[in-house]
Parts: structure tokens; C-alpha cells; sequence
């Protein structure tokens, strides 16, 4: 849980080890998202739908159902693929840029609908891995992928 509790409130990092300011797994060296807040993100959203009056279409269950077919799209992309490993290697340039757009339309549904239940996502994600840091410790749950309920 001291994991999730401490973070960087001026860049938004959580740090893997206290102090060491880089992360044991190196998987995603490299890699970071653009410092942008979800808050940035759902105002870009809104007003793109209040230009286009869209306001009325957008009731949350539209917007779910429309969040579920876009995870479809995304699926889709990866449809008979078999598996693939961390920086999608084995797909086309074509189908990455695809992915990112499947991905985008995820994220913009996501934050449409968390604003219309009027629940703050950020607020949320760590109250919900401060949860999982309790049903899932680490002493307990470090490399194992087995149910919360084992852990008890």
C-alpha cells in the first residue's frame, strides 16, 4: 500500500523502491506517457461533443455500450494473432497506429462515462490499488497469479 500512497504529487510517479527512483522491471525502460492530467483530457472531450451538440447522444449508457464496442475493435486487431510480447513486435506499423486509435477511443469513452457518474477516476484508480495492495501483498502474492482468495 506504501507504494500506491506515496506518490510524486509534482510528477505523478510512483516510485518502485522508496528511494530509488527506477523501477525493478525494466519491461518498459523507456516508455513513459505524456504528462497529461485525465482532467485536461475530459474537458478536450467535452467541448468536442458541446461544438457538435452531441451532449444529447451521450447518455452514460450510450457511452458504455459505445466504450464496449470500441474494446471489440481493439480485440479485434489481436483476433488470431496468438500471442504477442511488449512493444507489439509482431504488428505492422499499420496495425500499432490502429491500436493507438482503438486505444485513444477506449480512454475517451472511459472518461466521458466516469464523468457522467460524476466518479472521480484518479480518485478512484488509487483508491482501488490501495484495495489491491491489501487483498493481494506482496510477501504473498510476488509472482503468482492466483485469485485474491488464495492470499487469505
Amino acid at each position: 500500500m506504501e507504494e500506491v500512497t506515496n506518490v510524486n504529487k509534482q510528477t505523478n510517479e510512483t516510485p518502485s523502491e522508496p528511494g530509488s527512483g527506477e523501477s525493478k522491471d525494466n519491461r518498459n525502460e523507456g516508455f513513459c506517457f505524456t504528462d497529461m492530467s485525465l482532467e485536461s483530457l475530459r474537458k478536450l472531450n467535452e467541448k468536442f461533443i458541446k461544438e457538435r451538440e452531441w451532449d444529447k447522444f451521450h447518455s452514460p449508457r450510450n457511452v458504455l455500450l459505445a466504450m464496449v464496442g470500441e474494446v471489440g475493435e481493439l480485440a479485434e486487431i489481436f483476433q488470431w494473432k496468438g500471442e504477442v510480447t511488449q512493444g507489439l513486435p509482431e504488428l505492422s506499423e499499420e496495425e500499432k497506429v490502429h491500436v493507438g486509435e482503438e486505444l485513444s477511443d477506449i480512454l475517451i469513452y472511459l472518461i466521458d462515462f466516469a464523468s457522467r457518474c460524476h466518479i472521480d477516476l484518479p480518485t478512484s484508480v488509487v483508491k482501488k490499488m490501495e484495495a489491491n495492495a491489501i487483498k493481494y501483498p506482496v510477501e504473498k502474492a510476488y509472482g503468482q497469479a492466483n485469485k485474491c482468495t488464495d492470499y487469505k
